[in-house]
């Protein structure tokens, strides 16, 4: 079952630390994605920065929004 995002923070550098509801904290780097498509928008860092939590995911005002798995997948584990 993919753990929902339950909290998060925004960094420098298009990183993200996420909080999993299976208790795993790590660092999801949205840059790789930043040339992609709907993902473009988000190089404006005050848009990337207008992120929340919705439905157990990461999303932004236009729609953007990475699925749980890719999260959980691509984030770097922060030791506990």
């Amino acid at each position: 079952m993919t753990p929902d995002v339950i909290d998060f923070k925004i960094l420098s550098n298009y990183k993200i630390q996420v909080s999993l509801s299976s208790g795993d904290i790590g660092i999801f780097d949205v840059s790789p994605y930043l040339d992609k498509g709907i993902f473009k928008e988000m190089k404006n860092y005050n848009y990337f920065k207008r992120a929340k939590i919705e439905y157990g995911t990461i999303v932004w005002p236009n729609q953007q929004d990475f699925c749980p798995d890719t999260i959980q997948m691509k984030m770097i584990r922060c030791k506990g």
